[in-house]
């Protein structure tokens, strides 16, 4: 029996570094809304045979909310497991790969090229690609670029940040996908009317609408529901850059 349990265990641990070749990468940034702050629950936690998460030590591990680990204390559901879920869905070969890097209550200038979060995020991609090819920028982000004099410079300062991005990791066709604020808050309307500019400013961007998704009860950040739906339309958004 003792070489049948040895050839099982090969040929768990053969498939098991199998599933983590030629992944779709996605990589998450911006600030507290791509993290995820919507409640967790036992679904939640579920797992995918193929979709992993790049986890705090750059190791893959299968996806479970919360991804994000900016703020482990109030890190929760997020619209990136939703978004791997249709993903996966579309294609039964795939193998969906996220790299969580957002982190709360960040600005634009943050996420700067040289920044920590923007060296960051580049780090662990390129960790990512050695598994996989990118396949698309996720972003949400502008709760902290809501002023008016900073909503007015954001499409230059974005498109300069994205342009930096995509030749860094040597991907400059990877899909864009940058979602709205939140429509429950009062602030986010001139940032939100400002959004539709972005796909003229960079190449292979598509917006998502976050047009009747609520909040969680701090009107801030959206509740688990509203980001597992927009997960969905982020999916879709992509597929309309991917016809």
């Amino acid at each position: 029996m003792r070489p049948l349990l040895f050839l099982l265990l090969f040929l768990v641990l053969h498939t098991s570094a199998q599933t983590t070749e030629n992944m779709r990468l996605f990589l998450l940034i911006g600030q507290s809304n791509m993290a995820g702050r919507g409640k967790v629950t036992p679904a939640d936690q579920q797992t995918h045979p193929r979709i992993f998460t790049l986890d705090p030590s750059n190791a893959w591990v299968p996806a479970k909310d919360p991804l994000h680990f900016d703020k482990p204390k109030v890190a929760g559901v997020g619209l990136a497991s939703e978004f791997a879920r249709r993903a996966a869905a579309k294609d039964p070969s795939a193998v969906i790969g996220l790299i969580p890097c957002a982190f709360g209550g960040t600005s634009l200038d943050q996420w700067a090229p040289g920044s920590a979060l923007y060296t960051n995020a580049v780090a662990r991609a390129r960790l990512a690609l050695q598994n996989g090819r990118l396949a698309g920028i996720l972003w949400h982000q502008g709760e902290a670029d809501s002023a008016p004099q900073k909503t007015a410079t954001y499409p230059a300062r974005f498109a300069a940040m994205i342009a930096r991005l995509r030749a860094d990791l040597s991907a400059p066709d990877a899909p864009v996908l940058v979602g709205e604020l939140g429509h429950f808050r009062p602030a986010s309307l001139p940032f939100n009317q400002m959004l539709p500019s972005l796909p003229a400013a960079v190449p292979r961007c598509a917006l998502v609408s976050a047009a009747d998704l609520g909040h969680g009860g701090d009107a801030l950040h959206f509740s688990a529901d509203a980001l597992r739906a927009f997960g969905a339309r982020y999916f879709d958004a992509l597929e309309s850059l991917n016809p």
